[in-house]
Formats: C-alpha cells, structure tokens, sequence
C-alpha cells in the first residue's frame, strides 16, 4: 500500500486523525521528527480514537533516517509551490506521500531534495492558503487508493 510520511508535523490531533484515516486505509503512516507534540498527548489519542493499533505508524528521528528505512522509490511532495495536479500522478503501491508541518508546509530545502520525485498540489480556490494537514492526507490516500480498485475494502 501506500506510505503518508508527515515531516515534523506540528498539531497533535491532525496527526490523530491522520492515524484513523491509514488505519482505515491500510497505509503506513512515517512522522519524522521533531514532533511537535508527545505521541501520548491525549489530543492525539483523542483524534485516533482506538484505531492506533489497528495502524502502522513509524517514528523517523531525521529525514534521512526515514529515507534509509523506506528506500523509497518514488515520492511526491505535496505543497502549494507547483502547478502539477496530484491526481494526474498514476500512483503505485509503495509510493511516499510526503507533507510538511502546519502552518508551513514543506521549506525549499527539503523540496529540493533528491529523493523527491515531484511536487504536486491538491486543486483550491484562489486565496486560500491550504487544506488541514490531515484532510490533504486523506484525499491523497484515497486518490491514490482509488486508482487501485481500493484494493482490498469492503
């Protein structure tokens, strides 16, 4: 399936709603520190309600850690600093969907890194600064997912 990677995401209960969303999806979801809360705050275990063991979840200490475990073939950053569209991407199973922290999204550094395959954005109305970071997470997925029957739901 599909790995949802958050670089150093920062609102505990979006990466709780995050963990309901892969558990119900059978994604993988990879945080790269530095967190911006502890994974037992309890707005996080709030938001995933019973689903945590239900969900892959992966903590990273640095970006390269995670680029070293995953081995990634193929990522796609998801920020508001391109043009190509996310669902013109033909997603393959073992794809990183790679978002950066609320508010800021991804920096140009880790935009401009070599394991990024491309950029894409998720379609708004003009004037809007972006989607809740877990909503553009779950749009993601299940683009992604529907491309592929959404492979084994019920």
């Amino acid at each position: 399936m599909f790995k949802v990677m958050f670089y150093s995401p920062r609102i505990a209960p979006n990466t709780g709603n995050a963990i309901r969303m892969v558990a119900g999806s059978g994604c993988e979801l990879h945080l790269v520190e530095p967190l911006g809360f502890d994974l037992s705050e309890p707005k996080l275990r709030r938001a995933g309600l019973d689903y945590h063991d239900l969900a892959s979840v992966t903590v990273h200490p640095s970006l390269a850690a995670a680029w070293d475990t995953l081995q990634p073939e193929r990522v796609f950053a998801f920020t508001a600093h391109t043009t190509a569209s996310f669902a013109d991407v033909s997603y393959q199973p073992g794809d990183v969907l790679m978002f950066g922290p609320e508010p800021t999204g991804l920096d140009p550094e880790t935009l401009a890194d070599p394991h990024i395959t491309a950029r894409v954005r998720i379609p708004m109305l003009s004037g809007r600064r972006s989607l809740n970071l877990s909503n553009a997470a779950a749009v993601a997925v299940y683009e992604a997912w529907r491309q592929h029957g959404f492979s084994g739901a019920v």
